[in-house]
């Protein structure tokens, strides 16, 4: 069962159990933030996504995110970069009460540090948003009913040289497949949001402080081969 993790016992509980990381990472320098918004959409429990612009260069261009971006010198620290670029991204203006905590960071294939900010939205209806056209092409939620069901929910090996290098969640059937680190927020945001429910698929994913997957493994020895669970094989 769904716990009501809106409610104010949600938030609170969800508060405290951060509130140790949230101390420390904010004290620390990182190189990215995002903002991983918890919405409720005509009153359903969801997290809020955007769809990267085609037109931006690199790799994630067009790619599932949560609104976030490169901590500017600016920055006070990682939550105010979350906040800034979300307003910059969406026109959504969050204010920092309303920010939950910080979820376990997580690195790039550069092993540049992105720290997750969980924040409360409130009631919010995507399409009402008004997006910066250059960096988002759209803006859609996913409820966490649907990410919480297990026929939604698989994994992508990610391979070099034809052996498996690592492995990480993705989140299929909404309007658009959530992979990659925005995939692993998810897990960490599902595991503290829903405990007991959601049940990660890889092992040692924790949303917070403990041991788990931070960075790529080296690759293995075995070729990359095709799963029995919903995913893809990617090459590096």
């Amino acid at each position: 069962m769904l716990p009501d993790c809106l409610s104010a016992e949600g938030e609170l509980r969800c508060r405290r159990l951060l509130a140790g990381a949230t101390a420390r990472l904010r004290a620390r320098p990182a190189s990215a933030a995002v903002l991983v918004p918890l919405c409720s959409v005509r009153g359903v429990p969801a997290l809020l996504y955007t769809l990267r612009s085609s037109r931006l260069t690199g790799r994630h261009k067009g790619d599932v995110s949560f609104p976030g971006g490169k901590c500017d010198p600016a920055d006070q620290d990682v939550v105010h970069t979350a906040l800034r670029e979300t307003r910059e991204e969406l026109g959504l203006a969050v204010p920092e009460e309303h920010v939950w905590g910080l979820l376990r960071p997580v690195y790039d294939p550069q092993k540049a540090t992105v720290v997750p900010v969980l924040a409360g939205v409130g009631p919010l209806d995507p399409q009402s948003l008004r997006p910066n056209s250059e960096e988002v092409d759209e803006v859609f939620a996913l409820p966490l009913a649907h990410l919480l069901q297990t026929q939604n929910q698989g994994y992508t090996h990610f391979c070099r040289g034809g052996h498996f290098c690592y492995t990480l969640p993705v989140f299929l059937h909404g309007p658009h497949r959530v992979w990659g680190l925005t995939a692993v927020i998810t897990e960490f945001a599902l595991q503290l949001l829903a405990p007991g429910t959601y049940q990660p698929r890889l092992a040692g994913l924790t949303c917070s402080g403990a041991k788990g997957l931070a960075r790529p493994k080296q690759p293995l020895a075995s070729p990359c081969q095709a799963s029995s669970t919903p995913g893809l094989n990617k090459g590096l």
